[in-house]
């Protein structure tokens, strides 16, 4: 989670060095770049050590009931020790005993310092917003961790130290890299099995207050391990489309920096944080958009960003949270408080089940009218028995006339409901709303 200010400053902060045109028109229209499987693509932030044994085991039976698999646990390390080797291991033992137990596979990240490793200088700022001054401390704690608690299968360095929320005073790649660097080769010696994540840069790794992108600095930095690790960032923004709705900057960003990382061959690359809140106010910088505006979000970023070459990606969050956190960081759960299905969760539950459970890039059916003024969002995708899946939405709501169709089914997973569709003479009149609908076709 973002602090109010930092997260400003990554909406407004120019994306010195990379160049983001203004989108095509095909752009728009996206056919996957590759096969998927939702329970390896799909994961989300579960923050277990927030509940209690009944509470977190009960997310977790929800979570497996999607059909989903994957989890971001975060562990502080100056909760986990706050004195040097006294640690507070039962509540981790406990998660780590759900996670077994319940199949789960997790990426668990350690971040802060704890207070006696801590490089602060009180009394400013949080010794935890401060890296260790020591990295191979930080490094071995990594190991620990991942020896005491082999259920993990993937280890995550820091989280979002482009931000000084989490890296005080200043972001430095060098000093990150540093840190990462002693820690993969720490866990590379000490659990080899498991796979290393860098940290989940925020945004598209901006750094404020300096130029340039830390994941195209680290890059240049780290050297070889960062072809054996996974990248990360968190693509947040205003909208599903992006920051500015009107030219989907969300895909021209994500496509430009992933082919980007991909030329540098890293292990893979995860999107490891994302979503909106369903917050009530008073407005911070997210538009105030409600249970259903959530939902209805969640469900086109979704489609966008399974279509944009990311590995793995986590939605943020399983479920909402006390009053521990801020009032807009409560509320970006797919479930209550209470473990109840917020719309949000009934949604991608309805999604999941249209879908099912693999796809393969599909082919965008014949448009044989649009109106000019229907500027639509479409990604396709193809079930293995053949049949075509178009997910689309507009800007407006409109019709479209799509040829060659034999048969057509429309689901609308927001309303929970499906509609055969008349054909003649292989025309279809498709209803486009604001609304993410998935039209099923041959």
């Amino acid at each position: 989670m973002i602090s109010k200010f930092w997260r400003l400053i990554g909406l407004v902060f120019l994306f010195a060095g990379m160049a983001f045109n203004q989108p095509r028109a095909a752009d728009l229209y996206l056919i996957p770049p590759k096969p998927l499987v939702w329970k390896d693509f799909l994961g989300v932030n579960a923050h277990l050590l927030w509940f209690n044994e009944a509470q977190y085991s009960q997310q977790l039976s929800q979570l497996k009931a999607l059909g989903l698999e994957w989890v971001r646990i975060d562990v502080h390390w100056d909760r986990l020790e706050p004195e040097e080797k006294k640690f507070v291991w039962e509540p981790l033992d406990g998660v780590a005993d759900a996670l077994q137990q319940q199949q789960v596979k997790s990426v668990v990240y350690l971040v802060g310092s704890a207070p006696f490793a801590s490089s602060s200088i009180l009394p400013f700022g949080q010794s935890d917003q401060y890296p260790p001054k020591d990295v191979n401390v930080f490094a071995d704690r990594m190991v620990t961790l991942a020896k005491r608690y082999p259920v993990v299968n993937a280890w995550q360095v820091w989280n979002e130290p482009n931000l000084p929320a989490f890296w005080q005073p200043l972001a430095s790649p060098d000093d990150y890299g540093k840190l990462f660097n002693a820690s993969y080769q720490a866990l590379r010696g000490g659990a080899a099995d498991k796979t290393v994540v860098m940290a989940g840069m925020a945004y598209y790794s901006q750094m404020p207050l300096r130029s340039g992108l830390m994941l195209e600095e680290l890059a240049q930095k780290i050297g070889s391990p960062w072809r054996g690790s996974i990248v990360a960032y968190h693509p947040y923004s205003l909208s599903p489309e992006g920051d500015d709705p009107s030219v989907a900057d969300f895909v021209v960003r994500t496509k430009t920096l992933n082919a980007r990382l991909r030329a540098t061959s890293p292990l893979g690359i995860w999107a490891t944080e994302w979503g909106w809140s369903s917050y009530d106010g008073p407005k911070e910088e997210q538009d105030l958009i409600g249970v259903d505006g959530q939902a209805d979000y969640l469900l086109r970023r979704l489609a966008l960003i399974s279509a944009v070459d990311f590995d793995r990606v986590f939605l943020f969050a399983l479920s909402d949270l006390d009053e521990r956190a801020s009032y807009r960081d409560r509320y970006y759960g797919l479930l209550d408080l209470n473990g109840n299905p917020k719309p949000a969760y009934t949604a991608l539950a309805k999604f999941l089940a249209i879908t099912g459970p693999r796809l393969n890039p599909g082919t965008m059916p014949k448009v044989s009218s649009l109106p000019k003024d229907l500027a639509t969002f479409s990604v396709s995708w193809m079930k293995p028995d053949g049949t075509q899946l178009l997910m689309f939405w507009a800007k407006n709501a409109g019709n479209m006339e799509l040829a060659n169709i034999q048969s057509a089914t429309l689901h609308q997973p927001l309303k929970q409901t499906s509609k055969a569709l008349t054909v003649n003479g292989g025309k279809v009149s498709v209803p486009v709303t604001q609304q993410l609908q998935i039209l099923e076709w041959r």
